[in-house]
Parts: C-alpha cells; structure tokens; sequence
C-alpha cells in the first residue's frame, strides 16, 4: 500500500473530528476571530436544517384513522 493512501485513510476520521468539534464547541474555547466563525457555520447549519424540515410534508395522514374512530365515538355518547 503506498504511504500516500494510507495518510489519506488516517486523516479523513481526524478531519471528520476536528470539523465536529469546531462546529459544536469552538465558540466556547477558540480565540475570537475562529470563535465567531464557529458560531455562525453552527447556526447556518442549523437554520438549514430547520428549513428543510419545514418543506417536508408527509404523503399521509398517519392519524386520519384514529381520529375517525375518536369522532365516532363522541358522537355515539
């Protein structure tokens, strides 16, 4: 195997580790410039994500049954 690849194969799950904690954490220990910077890709990712879940709607109704069977039942009272 040459030394190349296996660099490449140890780095990536260092890498991967590194981005996480800066993501997570790096507002919390880094110095200003890299702190502010943590900060804000943090909360783009996470206003991303809200936004992508607000545009899913699901396909059915999973309770439609439920509540049809709740509604017969008060009127049957």
């Amino acid at each position: 195997m040459p030394a190349t690849a296996m660099f490449r194969k140890s780095t990536i799950p260092i890498v991967l580790v590194l981005g996480l904690i800066f993501i997570g954490f790096g507002d919390r220990f880094l110095p200003q410039p890299l702190s502010s910077a943590s900060y804000r890709t943090r909360t783009t990712i996470n206003q991303w994500m809200m936004a992508t879940m607000r545009l899913w709607q699901p396909k059915t109704n999973p309770y439609a049954r439920t509540e049809r069977a709740i509604e017969r039942e008060e009127k049957g009272k």
